[in-house]
């Protein structure tokens, strides 16, 4: 399980790795669970990596697993 912290509403889409975390920036607002599918696409394309959400659906702060 993986730790990452999600900026929402930003200019572009990144991923920052900082230690055994990520930082996520998106533009996606956190609306009807949008900003988690650009999450979950962006991890897709920039990492080539699937990933599930585990817990903090509705947070900034989310807890992710690779599979």
């Amino acid at each position: 399980m993986v730790k990452i912290s999600v900026k929402t509403g930003q200019l572009k889409n990144e991923i920052i790795r900082k230690d055994e975390n990520y930082l996520v920036s998106i533009k996606e607002r956190p609306e009807k669970g949008r900003a988690n599918l650009a999450i979950i696409k962006l991890f897709k394309k920039e990492l080539k990596k699937n990933i599930k959400i585990i817990s903090g659906f509705k947070s900034k702060e989310k807890y992710i697993e690779f599979i």
